[in-house]
């Protein structure tokens, strides 16, 4: 029986990212994947379908474009988009594969085994890997498991991933359908109802059953997304409930009931699922393996298991399901089994990114939530109008949005930004909410001129007293509040 220090079961984003670590400590390791390297976060997930949205912006702003100078743009052609959405995601697990293989070249050869199979713990330690045409058992001190998430399914509806699909199956479709209605309003509704209205190419339906689509978010941030989600041709259907779905002569058929008691049918050519995901653990441990659950996934003590030598990272456990908190758990895991975490882990400075119109990128707490834990807040707000890079750019849709304690160490609890670029602007803040700084450290940082970058400054020194464009001259564009007890009032200097 081989043994290694450690196995880790699924090579997607969070089991890469431990196997990788755990080399560091000059382990001997076994990185098991039954399907390809990368998991979700390259195939039907994260690269995937951002490439879908990156081609998909830049044909939106190219028909913009060329309809300022009255010019026709060209015809958007499905199969040489997504052969190169198909070739982004090759050209990932290419790298991911060649790094494997060279390493046996480097200072770490020897260390790391890959191996495509399924695998099963019998015990704690000992694992079954079934290939296709044989089986064996090893041996490992510490397990990792990693084995991602997947689509979640509604009984009633029949999905088929040709007609009614998944994200899974959406990335398969032959051709942009003509009429799609896309079920549930969160992010990843959202970003594939962005995507394919965006290619000018497809009649998009998204149902909501609440008055507005991603109810996490600040109003402010949401109004700005279903405007133009409507101005590029989103029918929402705001206060619904689906009734039923169905496939009706090769054909989407469904039915709404509103929040006024009335009923309405619609028919679309293709039909998109999207209510979440859940966690792949199914057949993973024999019985005598005491892994605890919840109805979430894997019940997780900062990735420990129940059982002490078996740890949970990724979608498999209830924490947050993003590539970025995967890799973080999966290197933190390796760092708590072979040695010492500097620091706990942490979520309260994860960033985050929607891939909307525009996009939208966060880090910490957004208004909704410091209110519903009562936290009295600064917030200041700067239109993207009042940034020299967004108006180079000729795109001027957007704002930065900083929270900060309402005393006198203004310690930052959270940004929003919305618009072109938003994720670069986010990291400093990232950083400062993880040291638990105040905002000083950012006030007179020297930014690179024109940046996205420069709007942050600017709203810090608003807080301080002392920006450039002062929020009772430019009303509209600035604004510099204090919220208390359900009551904003404008914060004089």
């Amino acid at each position: 029986m081989e043994k290694y220090d450690l196995v880790v079961v699924g090579a997607g984003p969070a089991g890469y990212a431990a196997a990788m670590r755990a080399i560091d400590f000059k382990k001997k390791v076994l990185l098991v994947e039954k399907e390809g390297v990368g998991g979700a976060g390259v195939t039907n997930g994260a690269l995937s379908s951002k490439t879908w949205w990156e081609i998909a912006r830049e044909t939106h702003m190219l028909h913009k474009h060329l309809k300022r100078f009255n010019m026709s743009a060209p015809d958007v052609n499905f199969e040489e988009v997504q052969a190169e959405v198909n070739r982004a995601v090759e050209e990932r697990k290419a790298l991911l594969q060649e790094h494997m293989a060279m390493l046996n070249s480097s200072c770490f050869a020897n260390l790391l085994t890959y191996k495509v199979g399924v695998a099963k713990l019998l015990t704690p330690n000992e694992i079954e890997i079934s290939y296709e045409d044989e089986t064996e058992i090893v041996w490992a001190d510490y397990v990792i498991l990693a084995t991602g998430s997947r689509p979640r399914k509604l009984p009633n509806i029949p999905i088929d991933e040709k007609i009614i699909l998944t994200s899974d199956g959406i990335e398969q479709i032959d051709n942009f359908p003509e009429s799609m209605v896309i079920l549930g309003a969160g992010v990843i509704g959202c970003e594939f109802a962005t995507i394919f209205s965006g290619f000018g190419k497809t009649k998009v339906h998204l149902i909501d059953k609440g008055d507005r689509i991603l109810p996490f978010e600040d109003t402010d941030v949401v109004n700005v997304i279903e405007r133009n989600m409507e101005n590029n041709g989103v029918h929402i259907h705001r206060n619904s409930r689906l009734i039923r779905m169905g496939v009706v002569h090769g054909r989407v058929e469904y039915e709404l009931e509103y929040d006024d008691g009335s009923h309405e049918i619609f028919n679309v050519e293709k039909a998109l699922v999207s209510v979440g995901r859940v966690p792949n653990y199914e057949k993973l441990w024999a019985k005598g393996v005491n892994i605890v659950l919840s109805k979430r996934g894997i019940e997780d003590n900062e990735t420990q298991t129940s059982v002490s030598n078996i740890y949970a990272v990724g979608d498999i456990t209830a924490d947050i399901a993003l590539v970025n908190v995967g890799e973080l758990e999966g290197r933190y895991a390796v760092e708590k089994i072979f040695g010492e975490p500097k620091r706990k882990l942490m979520y309260e400075n994860i960033s985050t990114i929607m891939f909307l119109n525009p996009e939208v990128a966060g880090v910490g707490l957004n208004e909704n939530q410091a209110a519903e834990r009562g936290i009295p807040y600064k917030v200041v707000t700067l239109d993207y109008g009042c940034i020299p890079r967004a108006i180079a750019k000729r795109n001027t849709q957007g704002f930065i949005k900083l929270l900060v304690t309402n005393d006198v160490d203004m310690k930052i609890l959270g940004m929003r930004v919305v618009g072109n670029h938003a994720s670069s602007a986010i990291q400093a803040v990232a950083l400062l909410i993880s040291m638990d700084k105040g905002i000083e450290e950012l006030a007179e940082c020297v930014h690179p001129h024109p940046s996205i970058t420069e709007g942050i400054q600017e709203c810090v020194r608003m807080l301080l007293g002392k920006s450039m464009f002062k929020p009772d001259a430019l009303r509209g564009k600035l604004s510099c509040k204090t919220y208390t007890n359900g009551e904003y009032a404008d914060i004089v200097f």
